[in-house]
């Protein structure tokens, strides 16, 4: 397992200019208004369907959360990108006994109120326009092993392009309450309900 090295100042020089890659890259990047508990660390579980992902979770905490940011990376993509140790990645190997080490190490950031850990639920990449998202039992022992009041909060984002020819990424947030008030498998259907509720929103965002 690779713990995370953040560095403050490579962060925060990251998030400005993954701010400025997304602007350029995105027609418009629409953020639903959302609020984040005071005094709570937040576990930000992202639908997972493109190489901009991570990113989108950076600039969430950054520029909307007011988070420190924790990402949770494949351990074999994260060897192969460092750099992005230094900007809070760590590792997970699924089906290694390492796994749960990493699921405790990300349980305990979350026992701090100013950060907040991204987490790819589907653990692989999956289309926007699925319908369900499978959430797989390693966020049960996450979850379990949170000591501090931490939000867990969905961000579900979805690609239109209307008129223009570039795209424009629209990012649901939801409140999913705290961390081991609900049980695992309300929390499941919680997220599900939410992302289907992201779906039926998106039909209506202007443009």
């Amino acid at each position: 397992m690779i713990p995370a090295r953040r560095v403050s100042l490579f962060s925060n020089w990251f998030a400005r200019y993954m701010r400025y890659r997304i602007h350029k890259a995105f027609n418009r990047v629409v953020v639903m208004p959302f609020k984040p508990k005071p005094g709570h660390s937040v576990l930000l579980l992202c639908n997972h369907f493109s190489w901009w992902d991570g990113f989108f979770g950076n600039y969430l905490a950054y520029w909307h959360l007011k988070r420190k940011l924790f990402i949770m990376m494949q351990e074999d993509h994260l060897r192969k990108r460092m750099l992005f140790n230094l900007f809070g990645g760590f590792s997970i190997e699924k089906g290694s006994r390492e796994m749960i080490k990493s699921l405790q190490y990300a349980a305990g950031l979350l026992n701090d109120p100013d950060n907040l850990v991204v987490v790819f639920p589907q653990g692989e990449l999956i289309s926007n326009h699925a319908t369900e998202i499978e959430i797989g039992i390693g966020i049960e022992r996450l979850i379990k092993n949170i000591k501090g009041p931490c939000q867990v909060v969905y961000s579900c984002v979805l690609i239109d392009y209307f008129e223009s020819l570039k795209p424009s990424a629209f990012i649901h947030l939801f409140d999913c309450g705290v961390a081991g008030e609900l049980p695992f498998e309300q929390l499941v259907k919680n997220i599900n309900a939410h992302h289907k509720q992201a779906l039926a929103n998106q039909i209506h965002v202007d443009h």
